[in-house]
């Protein structure tokens, strides 16, 4: 299959996607969150492996979704492709007549990571991936793609001045050159969240949070940023362009705000993930580029579905999710229909409820409601 036929796969069809990770022991089953899903309109879902029962679920729905091969199998896909063969065969190939498997992630922030052994091993599991796929005459619907964290650039401020690192560029580059090939993006984790947390001295919690503020000037290109997500994804392409991907699209794979953490993550409140969250979703709507790149429209997958107790880590690490495990909303940004009780619980209009007609799943129900409203583009 020539490389021309691979520029037309897309894994992200629309501008505004979610990740649903499921690093928990009490959240909905995956049929419920399917259901939950397709009300909110919400097409194009990231999980972080190939569980089979969320395979099946998601089967005959229409959403997309894109699989992770988790960072733990990099190696045996890098050293055998059989071992790659077999693992597109058995998770992607056995459910792709039924499930919209539009995407591979092949590892996770894998390179500037702190798994040294595994930087050397990323580009041989994305080829066998890929090659097995080929194989199999699956490329045409089904897109590789890794997703980086910030750890891989260097001087990320001003945006234009950005690169990447010593050490993580020369592992980096022949990645590109073969995405690049193929016709794959950039893949960014991106998260004004942490860049704030680190530097809270530095940049305004307006800036972070899609607020008014006065901005911030980039004093090589002229170009003024109003938000500091769209200067993280310009740091990106900015890294690509010194590299020599000047054409390479970014696509934000996470991004989001924490609701709750530790006493040392002031900003981690339920006032400013709503802030973020609804003004991330008003943003990702108007469908436009940013300052360095007008003309590539923004896509970002939100981080994430639910809380997820059984994360390790800061206590921020479990409470990124638009929903708590019960499946409720985390933080109330003003839904029509619904209203929180004093008790904290929800409810919904008896009228806009009889007219769902589903009254054997009230409690789903009223959560679906409020994502419909809170999601839709």
């Amino acid at each position: 299959m020539g490389v021309h036929e691979c520029l037309r796969v897309h894994a992200f069809t629309g501008t505004y996607g979610i990740n649903y990770g499921r690093i928990a022991d009490n959240i909905p089953s995956p049929n419920e969150v399917v259901t939950l899903l397709r009300a909110a309109k919400i097409r194009n879902v990231r999980i972080y492996d190939a569980d089979h029962s969320v395979l099946k679920a998601f089967g005959g729905t229409g959403l997309e979704l894109v699989v992770g091969l988790p960072n733990g199998y990099l190696k045996d896909m890098s050293a055998n492709e059989s071992n790659a063969m077999n693992w597109v065969k058995e998770n992607v190939q056995a459910f792709i007549s039924d499930t919209d498997i539009c995407g591979i992630a092949v590892g996770n922030e894998v390179l500037g990571g702190t798994d040294n052994e595994l930087w050397g091993q990323l580009l041989g599991a994305v080829k066998n991936v890929y090659n097995a796929l080929k194989k199999l005459g699956l490329t045409k619907v089904v897109q590789i793609t890794t997703a980086h964290s910030q750890a891989v650039f260097a001087n990320s401020f001003p945006p234009s001045a950005c690169v990447f690192k010593d050490g993580v560029d020369q592992y980096m580059k022949p990645l590109l050159e073969f995405f690049s090939e193929i016709g794959s993006p950039f893949c960014l984790n991106a998260y004004p969240f942490l860049a704030y947390m680190s530097n809270v001295n530095d940049i305004d919690m307006n800036y972070a949070l899609f607020q008014p503020t006065q901005g911030v000037r980039d004093s090589k290109t002229g170009l003024h940023y109003d938000n500091l997500l769209d200067a993280q994804i310009d740091a990106a392409y900015a890294a690509l362009e010194d590299a020599g991907f000047k054409k390479m699209e970014v696509i934000v794979t996470e991004t989001g705000w924490a609701s709750r953490g530790d006493s040392n993550e002031a900003a981690a409140t339920v006032n400013n993930a709503r802030t973020y969250n609804y003004n991330l979703r008003k943003r990702l709507a108007k469908k436009k580029g940013t300052p360095m790149r007008p003309n590539n429209v923004v896509k970002a997958y939100i981080f994430a579905t639910f809380n997820e107790n059984s994360k390790p880590g800061a206590t921020s690490e479990r409470n990124f999710g638009l929903f708590k495990a019960n499946g409720s909303i985390a933080y109330d940004i003003g839904f029509r229909g619904l209203k929180a009780s004093s008790a904290g619980s929800l409810r919904f209009s008896l009228k806009a409820f009889r007219a769902l007609d589903w009254c054997s799943s009230y409690p789903l129900m009223v959560t679906i409601s409020a994502v419909a409203q809170l999601l839709l583009l």
